[in-house]
């Protein structure tokens, strides 16, 4: 068992993502977890992540916790996410990500790793 808390959280910024903190609490490199990582990522108003994941085999899950993001798919259609709710992705569906309100958001971030 491994108990991880915010404040021993390392933050990374990820390539194509801007106006926010990443950090992970599970994965193989913090705690050895083999299957899937889970991290929250901590978006400023205007912040967000640019067209990705149209090549990528894995699923993700984003949880928004605080605040709102939107999503938006490969033909233009927005999808805002508030607080207590989630939007899936299966494997090689793109997507855009952008905080377009006034006020910071997090977001929990669950993906899987490859078999």
């Amino acid at each position: 068992m491994i108990k991880r808390t915010y404040e021993e959280l390392e933050p990374y910024f990820p390539a194509g993502h801007f106006g926010v903190t990443c950090k992970r609490y599970h994965g193989k490199d913090e705690t050895g977890a083999s299957k899937f990582w889970i991290g929250v990522s901590e978006f400023e108003p205007g912040g967000g992540a640019d067209w990705a994941y149209e090549d990528n085999p894995l699923e993700k899950v984003y949880f928004v916790l605080e605040g709102e993001m939107t999503v938006t798919d490969k033909d233009g259609n927005k999808y805002v996410i508030h607080a207590n709710e989630s939007i899936s992705f299966p494997p090689n569906e793109g997507r855009g990500l952008k905080n377009e309100s006034d006020k910071p958001a997090k977001m929990l971030v669950i993906i899987n790793y490859p078999e």
